[in-house]
């Protein structure tokens, strides 16, 4: 009944949290193990958890790996053999944080790694499935997903903008001046864009042109807000076109990934800004 003895005897089992920051089932049950019965020879735990041999030892180096299991090895007595004893004691739960850390840190690495790479796995997918290069959001947070897309995939390092600047400072000011607004004058991105001149965008815009970097890489249209309104945001860019819409029952946002319609919004735009600017 000794092997038992594991799986019955604990009061207060941490399986289930050990999981959820991200630590296997194996590395869950042999952490916890340790940590109620200290200081243990890879045999004891092999015996006393459900694990495999092979499977226990790969997870005990695991664990060391992260630094969450420290392993002492003993000299062997002359009854022993020359065959070292490799005891392992659980680190300080301290170190618990240090791995979620690290995990956090690990995974924003992957998630820039990917925002990076989605176009062309976005291509790829549309490629081989016939698809149209078209993707949706919903919610202020999808917003800002479609407008950073702008930022992190735009090698070509230029916008052409349809600005509703009035809606958009309503429910982005911040956002834009503490994220967007500084990420596009460190990508030296440079915009084009077409504003309606009515009161809340001229005071912004003309406050916004204030930094010097920022006038260097926008040019400003304003039309007249009243003959040509228009409650869209749109931005050309690196074979996309993006839309976002601001108001305040919902906030949509589409990215759709297609040269024709590209184009055509790139003749549409200069069109206009050719046009008025004369």
């Amino acid at each position: 009944m000794i092997e038992l003895e594991y799986k019955l005897s604990p009061l207060v089992m941490y399986k289930d949290i050990l999981t959820s920051i991200n630590l296997s089932a194996g590395e869950s049950t042999i952490y916890e193990y340790l940590l109620k019965n200290g200081e243990s020879p890879a045999g004891d735990i092999i015996k006393r958890t459900p694990l495999k041999r092979g499977i226990a030892y790969k997870i005990l180096d695991n664990l060391v790996e992260k630094g969450l299991v420290v392993e002492k090895t003993s000299v062997p007595s002359q009854k022993q053999g020359r065959r070292k004893i490799s005891h392992f004691l659980p680190n300080h739960p301290e170190k618990l944080r240090e791995f979620i850390e690290n995990e956090h840190k690990r995974f924003k690495k992957a998630e820039n790694t990917l925002e990076a790479v989605l176009p062309a796995l976005v291509s790829d997918f549309n490629l081989v499935s016939g698809k149209p290069g078209v993707r949706f959001f919903e919610g202020l947070d999808g917003v800002k997903k479609v407008m950073n897309d702008t930022l992190i995939n735009n090698f070509k390092r230029q916008i052409l903008t349809f600005s509703d600047v009035a809606a958009y400072m309503k429910y982005l000011k911040d956002w834009n001046m503490n994220y967007y607004a500084p990420k596009r004058r460190e990508y030296k991105i440079h915009e084009k864009v077409i504003i309606p001149n009515n009161p809340l965008a001229v005071d912004y815009m003309n406050e916004y042109i204030k930094n010097p970097l920022s006038d260097e890489l926008t040019d400003i249209l304003f039309i007249d807000h009243k003959s040509y309104p228009f409650e869209t945001e749109i931005n050309i860019y690196e074979n996309k076109v993006s839309f976002v819409t601001f108001s305040e029952k919902r906030h949509i946002g589409l990215i759709i990934e297609n040269k024709e319609i590209f184009n055509s919004l790139i003749s549409t735009f200069n069109l206009i800004w050719t046009t008025l600017k004369k």
